[in-house]
């Protein structure tokens, strides 16, 4: 089904309220699942209302939390998002951290007790159209093992990545550490589809194309031991940092079993123009790349794809409704 950006916001936060969630939040939570739609993450929009508002009911996820925000220090600030949804927490950090890094010239945010952040990119996207250079790590529960282990210790642990550009749109740059994202698995199983055989391992460490059992075993990381150093650098950036679960202390948030996942997201803002750099200077990069035929620069799909959704809606499959329904 066709819906507006609008009808789909307003079905997934009344969905959201309908179990346990207070408005405020509900709102700020359809809004990041509808952006999601939009620049073509599906595995991060709509198919989360079920394991968001499951959780939700039982108090695995407080849907009544209100995110706290404090600067310990010029530069520093921290979000206690109250093992609540990461989405409200954002929020109400993005103004300040944007605030603090043009009058500090750099600003770094901790958010701790957190939930799924869904698309990085979103978010350091909206920080490079004010003008900064801005980098988002968030470590999810673990999904990927060391390397060469089976036991799973980092989870998917995405990193984005997002520079201004004068005259255009930002470079936008957001990967998940393994071989795909974890979200493309939980669609699978959705829809009952195969995977491809490098995506991930069953529980005994063989490979497998059936999403169900590799969602119970670990993800491939992308690139091999080096994807794996990553996810390890990103988990002690996201929650060294912050003071949040690592990925083998966080329970899963695709279910509604155990404790809050308590996880964490740091982000760094720079504004360009303190460090002797400009929107312009970057710029230079970008329209050289564009004079090499075939090359894409990141983030120009999704920036293609809202286009299209502001215009034409988006198209909701008959899954995902009949899902929502049941909630």
């Amino acid at each position: 089904m066709l819906l507006s950006i609008a009808e789909a916001e307003c079905l997934v936060s009344e969905t959201l309220r309908k179990n346990r969630v207070s408005p405020e939040n509900a709102v700020a939570v359809a809004r990041a699942l509808v952006e999601a739609e939009t620049v073509g993450q599906s595995g991060h929009g709509l198919r989360r209302v079920e394991a968001y508002s499951l959780q939700a009911r039982v108090g695995k996820v407080d849907g009544f939390a209100v995110p706290c925000l404090e600067e310990p220090r010029p530069g520093v600030l921290k979000v206690d998002a109250g093992l609540g949804f990461a989405y409200p927490a954002l929020e109400l950090l993005l103004p300040k951290l944007e605030e603090t890094a043009r009058r500090q010239g750099i600003a770094v945010a901790a958010v701790s007790r957190s939930h799924h952040a869904g698309v990085l990119g979103l978010v350091v996207e909206r920080l490079a159209t004010a003008g900064l250079v801005a980098l988002m790590v968030s470590n999810v529960p673990a999904a990927m093992a060391a390397w060469g282990g089976r036991r799973p210790m980092f989870g998917t642990n995405p990193i984005a990545f997002a520079a201004p550009l004068a005259g255009a749109e930002p470079i936008v740059i957001d990967m998940a550490l393994s071989t795909v994202a974890r979200g493309r698995l939980i669609k699978a199983a959705q829809k009952g589809e195969p995977i491809p055989a490098d995506w991930a391992l069953a529980p005994d460490g063989n490979p497998t194309t059936d999403p169900k059992i590799g969602l119970a075993g670990t993800m491939m990381p992308a690139g091999g031991a080096k994807g794996a150093a990553l996810a390890m650098m990103v988990d002690l950036l996201a929650a060294g940092l912050t003071g949040a679960n690592f990925g083998f202390e966080a329970t899963p948030v695709i279910d509604d079993k155990g404790r809050p996942p308590g996880i964490g997201q740091t982000i760094i803002a720079i504004d360009p123009e303190a460090t002797g750099g400009s929107a312009a200077h970057m710029a230079r990069l970008a329209e050289e790349l564009g004079r090499e035929e075939g090359v894409r620069l990141p983030g120009r799909r999704g920036f293609n794809l809202r286009r299209q959704a502001l215009e034409n809606g988006i198209d909701v499959e008959e899954d995902v409704l009949a899902m929502i329904a049941t909630l």
